[in-house]
């Protein structure tokens, strides 16, 4: 006679208690991705109600994504002839602000200086725990001292491969930014490249609008006084 097989039943409770477990994960990631998207979808429409106006453009996304990032602050830094400058700031403490104002170029060991170099983004667990912060560097002094952060992340804003500035998020305890938390400040910064690149090509646009205008009034204003001396010898 076969011995009768050993099957242990699982415990329905604890299939309950599994089921609205993962049923709750899913939601959560369901909510997450819909805000995501709906946030981003924001942002275009800014862009698109705001043509050559970066301002609203910067606030919309620093805003959006500190709150969905956890983040405390976050700024922009405009990138021009081999050099960084503050262009907008969300969040940020009073001192910070105002040395970003007239802030110290990044040093050497800085994750603006690697981006600068032609690195891809920079994601630092703990920015006082570091060779910049150790070395005394002014800029990672600033960012901690004067802004209390500690956990930072740097994304490069790029178009065709040439540096435009960097999109930076920090948080002032030391918490990691997530993948998903890095890729959605990276898809707000090509949304950031093309709103730059708009507000480029509408200021240019203007430039040119304005010199033609100029160049017909001045062969307008020729071409009466050139009708004044012809009828002069006319006469």
């Amino acid at each position: 006679m076969c011995p009768t097989p050993d099957i242990t039943l699982a415990d329905p409770q604890q299939i309950i208690a599994d089921l609205r477990r993962e049923l709750a994960e899913r939601t959560a990631e369901r909510d997450e991705a819909l805000e995501q998207q709906t946030a981003t979808a924001e942002v275009l429409g800014i862009i698109n109600a705001s043509p050559g106006d970066l301002t609203p453009v910067f606030d919309a996304m620093l805003e959006r994504a500190i709150r969905l990032c956890e983040a405390d602050f976050g700024f922009f830094l405009s990138y021009q002839h081999g050099k960084y400058a503050f262009a907008r700031g969300y969040g940020l403490r009073r001192e910070f602000a105002a040395y970003l104002s007239h802030m110290d170029q990044p040093g050497a060991m800085e994750a603006n200086t690697s981006i600068a170099q032609g690195g891809g983004y920079v994601h630092i667990d703990d920015m006082e725990d570091g060779e910049a912060y150790r070395a005394g560097s002014p800029f990672r002094k600033a960012i901690v001292d004067l802004g209390g952060g500690r956990t930072g992340l740097g994304i490069p804003l790029r178009k065709d491969g040439a540096l435009l500035g960097t999109f930076n998020l920090v948080r002032y305890d030391v918490r990691p930014f997530s993948v998903k938390q890095i890729a959605l400040v990276q898809n707000f910064a090509q949304q950031a490249v093309i709103a730059i690149e708009n507000a480029r090509l509408i200021t240019e646009t203007r430039q040119r609008t304005a010199e033609l205008q100029e160049a017909l009034e001045y062969q307008t204003a020729t071409s009466e006084v050139l009708r004044s001396l012809v009828a002069l010898d006319l006469s």
